[in-house]
């Protein structure tokens, strides 16, 4: 029976390549849809040739669908997590399942389990997905390639707008991916001349109530807090856990394990990323944290459960409550 299936799945695969290079200019049926010479572009993964106007993009990683739809990319089909707090009933983050929804994109699959026959059933004339994180495709990536032109970046060593200006490069969208840039700097101009910083600096992170992932100014959570002039508490590498498993060789994570929070965290104040308020008030009135000066001081602070994934939907929300908090 397996060997039935990989011989069905190499049938249409082959029938897919075949029909890419057909004369055929209908995306709806698998080949590239140019009104100019295809564009060469660098990514994670290699070299590729990317259709000059992509009219079926399938995103393979539920992460670049947000920064696609911000850039107007006409995606139809995208990879989904399981339903949960951070996601709507299709599973897609909720900052911007609205604009989903309007864009008409449908689920492609549930899960981090890359299904190709789903990719191939979409028709794409091309592929966007991640090579970082748990919804990475990069092991996929030869199969991706042969149902249509695939480019994959990584999305946790960058920050929203320089993902965003990638992929507008990428798909012919600079101006889309300039205005979006160009909006959000102006807005975080009128959030900084709104709000009095704190005098402490500023821990953000999530309890994963083992090791405690905290985001350092290269990640994006990190990031936007140093635009608005807040200044991130510098993290003793020595107190870092010895299991890094969540952070691991990256740069904009640092792994607390949970002893070492009086120490790590000093007198700052704290800012949850991706986190409901019940979850928050939990973790205040464990032992080791109820202590801490920022929570007995009251200065515990939410970014909202859309600031897990970073994008301009949750960025901007990000900072609409950071206006009302410290204003």
């Amino acid at each position: 029976m397996a060997s039935l299936i990989r011989a069905g799945l190499a049938a249409l695969l082959a029938a897919v390549s075949l029909a890419a290079c057909g004369s055929g200019d209908d995306p709806a049926a698998g080949t590239s849809a140019q009104a100019g010479p295809a564009r060469t572009v660098q990514h994670e993964a290699g070299t590729t040739e990317v259709p000059a106007t992509p009219k079926r993009i399938v995103s393979t990683s539920v992460t670049m669908t947000g920064h696609l739809l911000a850039l107007g990319a006409p995606v139809v089909s995208s990879q989904a997590t399981p339903p949960g707090p951070i996601t709507d009933a299709n599973g897609f983050f909720k900052q911007w399942s609205d604009a989903a929804t309007k864009a008409g994109v449908t689920v492609l699959y549930q899960g981090y389990e890359a299904d190709i026959e789903k990719v191939i059933a979409a028709k794409p004339d091309l592929i966007v997905g991640s090579a970082s994180g748990a919804d990475s495709t990069a092991k996929v990536y030869d199969q991706l390639k042969a149902v249509a032109p695939t480019i994959l970046f990584r999305h946790d060593n960058v920050t929203w707008q320089e993902l965003s200006t990638k992929l507008g490069q990428a798909l012919g969208l600079e101006a889309n991916a300039a205005k979006l840039v160009a909006d959000y700097d102006q807005r975080v101009t009128e959030v900084k001349n709104k709000i009095k910083l704190p005098a402490e600096d500023a821990v953000v992170l999530r309890d994963n109530n083992t090791d405690i992932p905290v985001f350092t100014e290269a990640s994006a959570q990190g990031g936007l807090l140093t635009a608005l002039g807040f200044k991130l508490h510098p993290v003793d590498a020595a107190l870092a856990a010895e299991s890094s498993k969540e952070g691991g060789g990256r740069k904009d994570i640092v792994n607390i394990s949970q002893e070492n929070v009086i120490k790590a965290f000093g007198d700052s104040s704290i800012f949850f990323a991706g986190h409901s308020p019940q979850q928050i008030a939990a973790t205040e009135a464990k032992a080791l944290w109820k202590d801490l000066p920022a929570v007995t001081g009251k200065r515990v602070y939410d970014l909202g459960l859309d600031s897990f994934r970073i994008d301009y939907y949750s960025a901007t929300n990000i900072l609409g409550r950071i206006e009302q908090q410290f204003s």
